[in-house]
């Protein structure tokens, strides 16, 4: 049965938007599981495994000391990283993303300011020897304050999630990787959700971002046929139909799934099986598991679970999910508690929490695997540090490395595979 009533979910686990706190405190017929076995990462033509790191350079959220887009290299065999040079100075890059090639680098511009009072999205082409970034182009993003964006299978289409502004736009790549003309712009006006999170650890004085419709991640889904998107202020995943000519977006059959009233849907992540999406919840400081149909594009609730240590009481918010290459695990960040939660991926998809590993650092903005599956970065957004992880691919524990690698408001961080 379809979601169409919140009464579906386990309210057993119960927790926030960062940026409302923060204003509010200022004023199976596929395998279950992949191969275990993990290639290697496929490095780049100079035999290397590189990594982009998009920081704030603009206040948004807290401080913000970096200047652009940093280039890493990644020691595959002790997980290190290694700062080779500031590779593009802009605005608040705080979201990067691919292009299926490798050839083309997007970075959203988290900012309000650029005409036509909305965010910018920038274009750069990759040189696959050296990492090296060259500007192409910039564009607005159709709306304020974008937050994610992600790019189509094909390489032809952008997709991008405005959060201030609440909107999804979707922005074509011409031939030479550069951005051409926004395509299709869309604004939902559901009703929002409560102030507070239905699911909110007991003490939790997480508000909320629940003024007003906030699209926070876009990303089509593995088949490349349909599109998902997450509002926060609505409390809803939105899903749609892809035209792969066009880049315009129609509504799936069934539309959207509602998640409980506050709690705060921000990013997701598919299983490799491409049957299960794990969707985790800012507010509510939960991970809810659906069954995934590649042919409708429906959603069907299966389980909710915590993010949090039985017993946890007060304020927390989730960042980002995270599935392992071979399946396995689930990883899901914790801010404030500073914690990744680490899960086992059971054979019919469901989650048991396994512990949490502390992140050496503060507010963990994301976390990002390494192309091998063997390593787990986090940006620790407020200690201005990006720690390294080791993964046990038996049990899926991580233990801390030893290394701390200094950088400005780190944000996000992406391996050039």
């Amino acid at each position: 049965m379809e979601i169409s009533s919140l009464n579906v979910f386990d309210k057993s686990h119960r927790s926030s938007s960062r940026r409302a706190f923060l204003r509010g405190l200022a004023a199976m017929s596929v395998a279950p599981y992949v191969s275990a076995h993990v290639a290697a990462a496929e490095p780049t033509k100079g035999g290397k495994i590189l990594a982009y790191v998009g920081t704030d350079t603009k206040p948004v959220d807290g401080a913000a000391n970096g200047k652009g887009i940093y280039l890493f290299e990644m020691n595959p065999v002790t997980g290190g990283l290694s700062l080779i040079k500031l590779a593009a100075e802009t605005v608040s890059p705080s979201w990067l993303a691919l292009a299926p090639s490798g050839k083309f680098l997007y970075a959203i511009n988290e900012v309000s300011d650029y005409p036509g009072n909305q965010g910018s999205v920038h274009a750069f082409a990759v040189d696959r020897t050296s990492g090296s970034l060259k500007p192409l182009n910039v564009v607005g993003s159709g709306g304020a304050g974008p937050a994610h964006m992600s790019v189509d299978a094909s390489g032809k289409f952008v997709f991008v999630a405005n959060y201030f502004g609440g909107n999804i736009a979707v922005i074509s790549i011409l031939p030479d990787g550069s951005l051409g003309e926004s395509i299709f712009a869309h604004l939902d006006k559901g009703a929002l959700g409560n102030l507070h999170a239905t699911d909110a650890p007991p003490g939790s004085f997480a508000i909320s971002g629940h003024d007003t419709p906030h699209a926070h991640m876009i990303q089509p889904d593995p088949a490349n046929r349909f599109v998902l998107q997450t509002d926060l202020g609505q409390d809803r995943i939105y899903v749609y139909k892809f035209d792969r000519d066009t880049g315009k977006l129609t509504p799936a059959a069934t539309p959207y799934v509602s998640l409980p009233s506050g709690d705060g849907p921000r990013h997701f992540a598919f299983h490799p099986n491409r049957q299960w999406m794990y969707s985790i919840q800012e507010e509510a400081s939960t991970v809810v598991y659906f069954r995934y149909n590649s042919s409708t594009g429906s959603l069907v609730h299966q389980q909710t679970i915590s993010t949090l240590p039985s017993g946890f009481k007060g304020t927390n918010f989730c960042s980002e999910i995270v599935v392992s290459p071979d399946g396995k695990s689930l990883y899901a960040a914790n801010r404030l508690h500073n914690s990744i939660a680490v899960f086992r991926i059971g054979m019919d998809g469901r989650l048991s929490l396994l512990g949490e590993t502390l992140t050496q650092g503060d507010y963990p903005n994301h976390i990002s695997l390494d192309p091998t599956g063997r390593f787990l970065y986090v940006c620790n957004q407020r200690s201005d540090q990006i720690t390294s992880f080791r993964r046990n691919e038996s049990t899926g524990m991580l233990a801390f490395i030893g290394q701390y690698t200094p950088l400005g408001t780190p944000m996000c961080l992406t391996f050039l595979d």
